[in-house]
């Protein structure tokens, strides 16, 4: 009976902690923009099919190239007579799937190897994190370059390439917040107990430092946008027809000087993201930080 009313306990001052987590966060006027918007993109690019006045790839270059933007086409359309508002929308899937999917390789990765290297300790750690050093001495963008030239082009080499590169920050942030949980009572109770290493780092360590970890990743898939916009930019990333943001600034440079909405839309769309993605990470930040409280 007390072992079930200590679960119940604790399931609810779980509960309540995150209730006081979302309510920080409300208050937060800057954070609930951000959210909003990431909303609307995020419900953009789940009903593209439905939106989207037209096909991501419905050309008639004769009839509509470099038409400027009006009623019929509010962001015109570009040098092969396609409809950028719909490139834009179905280009929200491609980017947030790339962000999102990159940053959960990071997180695995660094994630893992974080933990590794914070509960283990000595030579494991020591090898682990100077590995991760050798890879933050590379600029974040060089590296994910060079692995998607290695790769080839492509959404998933991307994906890839872009989760490699974002791999240190999160193993420093999780090695980090493991040596600071790792001491605590209740990691020496489950050794008293036998539990396994990996049952403790799993089921004791891990649910622990999930605060930083969030934040962190919140902020990454903003970088993660950015770098795979600029990956499909230089050409090794996201390849046409596939309406990725960055990729059609690239297939529009050309004719910035005499059509700049081809690549103005598409460069809005990014901003517009990774501002909102930056909002709602500063505040979840703040939200998550203990000494918020009030």
């Amino acid at each position: 009976m007390m072992d079930a009313k200590g679960a119940s306990t604790a399931h609810t001052k779980k509960r309540s902690q995150w209730a006081d987590v979302w309510r920080r966060l409300k208050r937060n006027k800057m954070a609930v923009a951000g959210l909003i918007i990431l909303t609307l993109l995020v419900l953009l690019a789940i009903f593209a099919d439905v939106i989207a006045p037209y096909g991501f790839d419905e050309q008639d270059p004769v009839n509509r190239a470099f038409l400027a933007p009006c009623a019929e086409f509010p962001f015109g359309t570009d040098n092969l007579g396609r409809d950028i508002l719909s490139r834009v929308i179905y280009g929200a899937r491609v980017s947030l799937q790339v962000g999102l999917i990159a940053v959960g390789i990071s997180a695995v990765l660094g994630g893992l190897l974080g933990a590794i290297a914070g509960y283990y300790g000595g030579r494991c750690d020591n090898l682990i994190m100077r590995f991760m050093d050798i890879l933050l001495s590379i600029p974040g963008i060089l590296l994910a370059i060079t692995i998607a030239a290695t790769l080839g082009p492509g959404l998933v080499n991307a994906m890839i390439a872009v989760g490699i590169s974002g791999t240190p920050g999160f193993a420093r942030v999780v090695r980090a917040s493991v040596l600071s949980v790792r001491g605590n009572e209740y990691i020496e109770a489950a050794r008293a107990i036998n539990a396994s290493d990996a049952r403790i780092i799993a089921k004791h360590i891990l649910p622990n430092i999930l605060a930083p970890v969030i934040v962190q990743a919140t902020l990454s898939v903003a970088t993660a946008i950015m770098t795979a916009a600029s990956l499909s930019f230089l050409g090794v990333g996201v390849q046409p027809p596939i309406p990725e943001w960055g990729a059609m600034l690239s297939q529009g440079r050309t004719f910035l000087r005499d059509s700049p909405h081809v690549v103005l839309f598409p460069g809005l769309a990014i901003m517009i993201t990774v501002f909102a993605l930056n909002l709602l990470g500063d505040g979840l930040r703040d939200a998550l930080d203990p000494r918020m409280k009030q």
